[in-house]
């Protein structure tokens, strides 16, 4: 280590204290240090130079530093030496979450169910286009006010067309599923709708070529069979309607199976939310023109029903507001809970709704057609299953 110069004599007080220190680089030569004024020494940080060093300085045994605990504990367990994780939603938030999901869906079906047979509203394409404005309102309010999700934006023009493709489908299987509740019963309309599975798997090999393992393809089968058991014992059966549902529900694997190839690269992907936020003010563009050619004077129609009964009005408002909250509390409840749980959770509702409208409208049912819709639903379980099994294999 280089000496210390000692300093000047004149810069030196009579007074002050001399102290000398040895160089450890030179030890036989000595070196006066003025001893300065103490300052009050704070030890918020602990320094430790190298060992090379010929100084070391270290805390006091009895120093708060080096007794006070870690933030966590230091441990090589996973669930340790980690900082604390937030806690999961409680059961009762999940069990709340999906209440509201069953109540959504269930309720707007049922209400579409009513204006459109019971009530004698017969303007399904106007009924939708009130769904999808009001998705429009909301989602905007959700995403850009509330911050639900993150806004995502749309990148190109590709995108938007891409986008808008989706759009079309989408409100061709909304606008045929409102159709087809004026001719058959809710319980019919949910055995019909439980074959997506089928016609996702059908539409993914004639665009994809992706084939899926045999098990797969073999649970299909009593899918298609319990709903033409269904059919045969439906006291309510309209063959026009029947046609219908069937378009929607073909309709509605096609748009799943369109979204998968057209918005797959990192770039395009959007949430269910975002997408829901473009898609609806598009299917709002489709569905104006060909509600005023198709439903003609179809506003002036509901605003005479609602001289005469003003609950018209407020059972639309509630309905598209019911048609939001079907995609929301469907998000959340995907978010919060897992796949499978969801998979068992869409299985149930189907039959939750096909009760509760027996119980409420009275609709004949015979024994067959519940054995019918029974067999659908037991397939489309086994179908989860077997797709569940064969992606370990594919991977």
């Amino acid at each position: 280590m280089a000496a210390i110069t000692p300093l000047p004599s004149s810069h030196l007080l009579m007074k002050q204290t001399h102290l000398t220190m040895i160089s450890l680089s030179s030890p036989a030569t000595f070196h006066p240090i003025v001893r300065l004024p103490r300052r009050k020494r704070h030890h918020f940080l602990r320094f430790t130079p190298p060992s090379s060093s010929p100084f070391v300085l270290k805390v006091a045994e009895g120093d708060a530093l080096s007794r006070s605990p870690p933030p966590w504990p230091m441990s090589l367990d996973s669930d340790q030496g980690r900082p604390p994780k937030m806690k999961a939603p409680t059961r009762l938030f999940t069990f709340g979450l999906i209440a509201s999901w069953y109540s959504s869906n269930i309720g707007v079906l049922l209400l579409n169910k009513y204006l459109l047979s019971n009530y004698g509203f017969k303007y399904p394409i106007f009924l939708t286009m009130c769904h999808m404005t009001a998705c429009s309102l909301f989602s905007y309010v959700a995403i850009a006010w509330l911050k639900v999700v993150p806004m995502q934006t749309i990148r190109s023009r590709v995108q938007f067309l891409k986008i808008s493709t989706l759009s079309f489908i989408f409100c061709i299987s909304v606008v045929f599923g409102n159709i087809s509740l004026r001719y058959l019963p809710v319980s019919f309309n949910q055995a019909i709708g439980a074959t997506t599975p089928f016609f996702t798997a059908i539409f993914a090999y004639l665009m994809t070529f992706k084939r899926e393992a045999w098990l797969t393809y073999v649970a299909l089968i009593p899918v298609v069979t319990g709903v033409i058991i269904a059919s045969g014992g439906e006291p309510s059966f309209h063959l026009f309607g029947f046609i219908i549902c069937v378009a929607a529900t073909a309709a509605r694997a096609l748009k799943t199976v369109l979204q998968g190839i057209l918005l797959s690269s990192e770039g395009e992907k959007l949430n269910s939310m975002n997408l829901l936020l473009y898609m609806a003010p598009m299917a709002v563009v489709f569905l104006l023109p060909a509600t005023l050619v198709m439903e003609e004077n179809v506003v002036g129609i509901t605003l005479a029903l609602a001289r005469d009964d003003v609950k018209i009005i407020w059972y639309l408002l509630f309905n598209s507001a019911l048609a939001y909250f079907v995609n929301l509390t469907n998000f959340l409840v995907t978010k919060h809970t897992s796949a499978l749980t969801l998979q068992v959770l869409g299985n149930a509702k189907g039959a939750v709704a096909v009760v509760v409208s027996i119980l409420i409208f009275r609709n004949p049912v015979s024994v067959t057609g519940m054995l019918g819709y029974s067999l659908t639903v037991i397939g489309v379980i086994f179908y989860g299953e077997a797709k569940k099994r064969s992606k370990p294999q594919q991977s």
